[in-house]
């Protein structure tokens, strides 16, 4: 539920921007594109917060100023201490205050300027859509009865978009039909956005696995 949350709000941001138009903002018949860039740039900027985990955020951003100069005009690396105190704040409600806001931001911007709207609707769709136990009754074991692959299923602790506990319950589910499932839940701080960097433990599993698969072809071995 909590995914379709963060899909469905992101969604709306990109709706109910006025350049939307209901989709059909394409340029068309001497009409000009009117690209939804400010619902874009929200539904990123959501996006995200959710591919971060909190200890990455506070370790990158915490609650540093974006500001380089104080209200007074002082340089902020000036102060010495660094430590922020209430008298740093600009006391803005519309500007960019906080280093953490100046990086959503600009993801945002960025994201805005290349991706279709209409596309990020039907992806953020399919998702939320895709439930393998939906025709069984909600009954993931039989979803994978008829399962003839062999498995690798790798989660990272921190990742709370996809949580191990769902990798954990695929797990089972696999095991209640005797599948051939191996799983690795990696202790990684870098929540979601974990499997895009460069974690030996992680490209070690997938790699030993595509060569096991290459090896079995070469001998000629199946699966079923």
């Amino acid at each position: 539920a909590e995914n379709i949350a963060f899909n469905e709000v992101a969604r709306r941001a990109i709706v109910t921007d006025p350049d939307f138009q209901g989709g059909h903002f394409y340029a068309q018949d001497g009409r000009a594109e009117t690209k939804p860039k400010r619902g874009l740039r929200i539904a990123r900027m959501i996006g995200h917060i959710t591919y971060l985990s909190n200890d990455v955020m506070n370790e990158k951003f915490g609650r540093d100023l974006r500001s380089a100069l104080l209200n007074d005009g002082t340089a902020l690396s000036d102060t010495g201490a660094g430590t922020v105190t209430a008298s740093d704040y600009r006391y803005t409600t519309q500007d960019v205050e906080f280093q953490i806001e100046s990086y959503l931001r600009y993801q945002g911007d960025k994201f805005a300027e290349y991706f279709d709207a209409n596309t990020y609707l039907l992806i953020t769709r399919a998702l939320d859509y895709f439930d393998p136990a939906r025709a069984f009754d909600g009954n993931l074991s039989r979803a994978f009865a008829r399962a003839t692959a062999r498995f690798l299923l790798v989660s990272f602790t921190t990742d709370w978009r996809f949580s191990p506990s769902r990798s954990r319950e695929m797990v089972k589910a696999l095991l209640d039909n005797r599948r051939d499932v191996s799983y690795a839940e990696i202790d990684a701080p870098h929540g979601h956005d974990a499997f895009l960097l460069d974690d030996p433990r992680y490209t070690n599993l997938v790699r030993s696995r595509f060569e096991r698969i290459a090896s079995d072809i070469e001998s000629g071995v199946t699966h079923e």
